[in-house]
C-alpha cells in the first residue's frame, strides 16, 4: 500500500493520527499542494478530483477518502477499535463523526476558502472549473463554528470523550478540525473549559504529532 499525503492539510493528518493510534505503518509519497501537484498528472490519474489524502492498494486499487481509508483499515486491523466497540458505540462514533464535520468542519472550510486571497476562483478543495469566493459564506462559517462550539462544549461537561467512554475516531476528527480552525485563524485558542480540557488530553496523545 501508498498513502499519498501532503503535510499541512488537515485530512492527510486525520488519516495520519489514525495510523499512528493503531500503530502502522504505511509508505507515503508527499504531494506538493502548494505547487499544484495534485491538480495535474500523474496524481489526478489516481484520484481525478485532486484532493488528498489517497491510499493506492497493492492491487491497484485507489481510495480516496480520509474517512474511507480509516475504515478500510480499521476492517484489516479493527484492534484497538477506534470505530467503536459495539453496535451502540459505533452508531455513536458515526453519529458525532459525522456531526463534527458537518457542523465543525465545514464551517471553518466556509470561512477559510471563502477569504483567503489565494482561495481565488478556487472556493472548493481539488479540481473544479473555477469556482468564485462568496463573501456571505464566510461570515456562515463563522456562525457555524460559533454554534458548533456551543454544541461540543455541552457534549463535553462532564466527559472525558466526544462518542463514547474511549478515545475514538470522533475524538480524532475533532482534533482535526479545532485545530484546522487554529491554524486558519478562525479560532484563537481560548476555548470554553469542557473543550479546553479535552483539547489538552487529545493533544498529549503521541498521534497529535502525526
Amino acid at each position: 500500500m501508498k498513502l499519498y499525503d501532503a503535510v499541512w492539510a488537515p485530512n492527510p493528518r486525520r488519516v495520519r493520527m489514525y495510523l499512528a493510534e493503531k500503530g502502522l505503518e504505511v509508505d507515503r509519497r508527499m504531494v506538493d499542494l502548494a505547487n499544484g501537484e495534485n491538480l495535474r498528472d500523474p496524481f489526478i490519474g489516481l484520484n481525478p478530483r485532486g484532493t488528498v489524502p489517497v491510499l493506492q492498494l497493492d492491487s491497484g486499487e485507489v481510495i480516496a477518502d480520509s474517512v474511507a481509508i480509516c475504515r478500510y483499515l480499521e476492517a484489516l486491523h479493527p484492534d484497538p477499535p477506534l470505530f467503536g466497540r459495539d453496535p451502540l458505540e459505533i452508531a455513536q462514533v458515526e453519529a458525532w463523526t459525522r456531526k463534527i464535520e458537518a457542523e465543525g468542519y465545514a464551517g471553518v472550510v466556509y470561512a477559510f476558502r471563502n477569504r483567503n486571497k489565494h482561495m481565488t476562483d478556487r472556493a472548493l478543495s481539488g479540481r473544479w472549473p473555477p469556482v468564485p469566493q462568496l463573501p456571505e459564506l464566510v461570515m456562515r462559517g463563522q456562525n457555524m463554528w460559533a454554534w458548533f462550539l456551543e454544541t461540543l462544549e455541552e457534549r463535553l461537561e462532564g466527559r472525558e470523550w466526544i462518542a463514547t467512554d474511549n478515545y475514538s475516531f470522533a475524538d480524532l476528527t475533532g482534533l482535526m478540525t479545532v485545530d484546522f480552525a487554529k491554524a486558519t485563524r478562525l479560532a484563537d485558542g481560548d476555548f470554553p473549559p469542557a473543550i479546553a480540557a479535552w483539547h489538552a488530553r487529545a493533544s498529549a496523545r503521541p498521534s497529535a504529532t502525526a
